[in-house]
């Protein structure tokens, strides 16, 4: 099983590939207004119990994406346990992916 975090660093390399993860951000949507990554679909965690399994495919690697990694972390937890077997955390969420590969996105 992969492992629940993925690296800022880690995910760079896999986001440049012809069948990159999907991006789920589950920051609040004024977050997502203020810095966000390309191509992200934004959730906010509140939403994610009843719109999962709705709007996600568990078959599909999936990205965790917050502020600085702690709601990712507790979403990601909790995908897994609803049989999201492939999804991960961005760890040190949109702060660290500022810090280390695009200091164009705001931090704040």
């Amino acid at each position: 099983m992969l492992e629940p975090e993925i690296t800022a660093e880690a995910f760079s390399k896999l986001r440049q590939q012809p069948n990159a993860p999907l991006l789920l951000d589950v920051r609040e949507p004024w977050e997502f207004q203020s810095a966000s990554l390309p191509n992200s679909v934004l959730i906010p965690m509140g939403d994610i119990p009843s719109r999962a399994h709705a709007e996600l495919d568990p078959d599909a690697p999936i990205v965790v994406l917050c502020h600085h990694g702690a709601r990712s972390l507790s979403v990601t937890m909790w995908l897994r346990n609803q049989g999201f077997e492939h999804a991960q955390s961005l760890a040190g969420g949109i702060d660290a992916w500022s810090r280390t590969i695009d200091p164009t996105i705001p931090r704040y």
